[in-house]
């Protein structure tokens, strides 16, 4: 089934001290990982931008990758999420499913996109575990797009929605590393 990946770049970083999307890790942009990782099993990708986006457009190689801006950034993960899921109603009949995927997870492999890829359907709502603890990335079928839209609030995404439905638990347990970055390792600089 064709599904695209909505890679959720967009937040301050407030407790990094810096966007995320800017952060340098094992020699790239965090969101370069993200996108490099979903371009090689998703098309479309999109990636959602919006503190200093203007800087992560100029400086990180998103080729590939279509760009959306959330404006409303500062209000949580939630309006990127809707921002994404929105964006790919401009893609009709070719989506069937979106897998979502956060920038501060470095870790993340293509090995487990492709996992969760083999879930996708228009009713796909699955969920990656490791290790039985649910985490990203997410997938999402189009039927439920306006649902998580409708939804979605703050920082919880599709949390509140997931909640109510039945949800696959796929299991990338050793297929990736699903640490988020939350604060700078010791001894690295928050802010360059």
């Amino acid at each position: 089934m064709p599904t695209a990946a909505v890679v959720l770049a967009a937040g301050g970083g407030r407790r990094y001290g810096m966007p995320k999307a800017l952060v340098e890790y094992g020699g790239s942009l965090l969101v370069d990982r993200a996108v490099r990782t979903a371009r090689e099993v998703c098309d479309p990708v999109l990636v959602v931008l919006g503190a200093r986006a203007v800087d992560v457009w100029r400086t990180a190689d998103l080729d590939g990758a279509t760009v959306l801006a959330n404006e409303d950034w500062e209000t949580g993960m939630a309006s990127s999420l809707r921002t994404g899921l929105e964006g790919l109603r401009g893609w009709p009949g070719r989506v069937d499913a979106a897998l979502v995927l956060l920038v501060d997870m470095p870790g993340m492999t293509a090995e487990a996109l492709q996992r969760m890829v083999g879930h996708a359907s228009p009713g796909a709502l699955a969920v990656a575990t490791y290790d039985g603890v649910r985490a990203h990335p997410v997938l999402i079928g189009r039927e439920h797009w306006a649902g998580v839209v409708g939804t979605a609030t703050g920082d919880e995404g599709a949390r509140a929605y997931l909640a109510a439905h039945d949800v696959t638990e796929v299991d990338c347990t050793g297929l990736a590393d699903p640490a988020d970055l939350d604060v700078p390792p010791p001894g690295v600089p928050s802010a360059p």
